[in-house]
């Protein structure tokens, strides 16, 4: 019985990482040996809401950043004027961060507010923001989430996006994968197999149901409540895999062009932006992050000189001018990309509009690896008021940024009492 078990663990982890039996102390001494209609018209998905992350490694230079008037008279600073048709659109905050230190190596924490080698005393673990939301919504649409990035940096690849297990959710590295993604139907009998493959996971499933709650009824109540969280994670999973089932013979939408070829992070970004908006476009997914760094190479901006070192810049003003030069590209693309949702019609409305887009850092000031006042816009969602808000940044009235994560998911229909260090919901 036990090699059987864990024969179909493994087989599981394919689709849900490990789902490996609890341990229960009460039997330690004993031998333990309704599908909903996938919707193909044309508009499907109109006016449902949508979130998009953008988190940026390094930071911005807050005192070129930030303006100092606060409410709709804000300045338009020097990273800011790039956003300048997008000002309506969009609301910046100061003095949002999770409260934690660690430098770059806190970055991961900057869509969940829990650094991952704390997140087993937690229930939920690490779990960002943009899956939260994806284990509610995501079964609506053919991916759950998309998750964008790169696999080099100074810490090991993209680490935007983690899930309630703690698992590190690995990126899309490339427009020319993100376009096949989306718009390249796989061969007859790549499709035979996902099918005969999902047909052997549901079985596997069915009998890790049964198996567990038979030993339910075995179990003192303090291993109960730990097999009713282990049931509760398999039937997380069940809902991914009947997803996955229903889209499996679904054709995908049109390609808009021709396949692109990978080029480099930086002349490539324009193109990743345009791909996450036909992915929100077609209804493909609602849920969708991007992570700028790694290999964002200052080269390809004739800059011949490392993104890391200049984000040490010890004041110096050359190192800072060439900081301004590559942080100013991204927020012109990050402006481009809002403008682009803007142009998009969706239902009595625009896509920017059922859109809430997140852009921001996890590190507040690489230069003193400090994680604290991050860089946060959010944009369209509902969020469009044309205002810079300053909230307290320390002492008893201090706001997690948290706190707007909950009000970022129960905007997008997802009940969230509460999320990561979250003291109530951002007012």
């Amino acid at each position: 019985m036990a090699t059987q078990l864990h024969r179909r663990r493994l087989l599981l982890q394919s689709i849900a990482g490990s789902l490996a039996l609890p341990a229960l102390p009460s039997l330690a001494e004993s031998q333990i040996g309704t599908r909903a209609a996938v919707r193909t018209a044309h508009g499907a998905g109109q006016g449902a809401h949508r979130f998009v992350a953008i988190g940026n490694l390094l930071g911005f230079q807050r005192n070129q950043f930030f303006p100092e008037t606060p409410g709709p008279e804000f300045e338009a600073t020097t990273l800011l004027k790039p956003l300048a048709a997008n000002r309506e659109h969009m609301t910046i905050y100061r003095g949002l961060d999770h409260g934690i230190r660690g430098g770059h190596f806190a970055v991961h924490t900057f869509l969940s507010g829990v650094l991952h080698h704390e997140s087993k005393l937690r229930p939920e673990g690490n779990v960002t923001i943009d899956q939260y939301i994806a284990d509610e919504v995501g079964t609506q649409t053919r991916f759950a989430s998309l998750t964008v990035g790169s696999e080099g940096g100074i810490h090991g690849g993209c680490q935007l996006s983690w899930t309630k297990s703690g698992v590190r959710v690995p990126p899309i590295t490339g427009p020319a994968e993100l376009f096949e993604k989306l718009f390249v139907t796989e061969s007859q009998e790549r499709l035979d197999q996902k099918v005969k493959a999902n047909a052997l996971h549901a079985s596997i499933l069915d009998t890790v149901n049964d198996e567990a709650r038979s030993l339910a009824r075995r179990v003192n109540h303090e291993d109960k409540q730990k097999l009713d969280e282990y049931l509760t994670s398999i039937h997380d999973v069940e809902k991914r895999l009947d997803a996955r089932r229903r889209w499996a013979d679904q054709p995908k939408p049109a390609a808009p062009f021709e396949q692109p070829a990978n080029t480099n992070t930086v002349e490539d970004l324009p193109l990743l932006y345009e791909l996450i908006a036909l992915a929100l476009q077609t209804d493909s997914t609602r849920v969708a992050t991007l992570e700028i760094g790694g290999c964002f190479l200052p080269q390809h901006l004739g800059i011949d000189k490392s993104y890391h070192g200049l984000s040490h810049h010890g004041n110096d003003d050359q190192a800072i001018a060439d900081l301004i030069t590559l942080e100013t590209y991204q927020i012109e693309q990050f402006g481009k990309f809002l403008t682009r949702l803007s142009e998009i019609p969706d239902g009595e409305q625009t896509l920017l509009d059922s859109t809430a887009v997140l852009f921001g850092s996890g590190i507040g000031d690489a230069n003193s690896h400090k994680n604290s006042d991050l860089p946060i816009i959010l944009a369209g969602g509902g969020y469009g008021t044309g205002r810079f808000k300053q909230v307290p940044a320390e002492g008893l009235n201090k706001v997690p940024l948290c706190n707007l994560f909950v009000d970022i998911a129960q905007r997008m229909g997802v009940h969230a009492p509460s999320f990561g260090t979250a003291t109530g919901q951002f007012a």
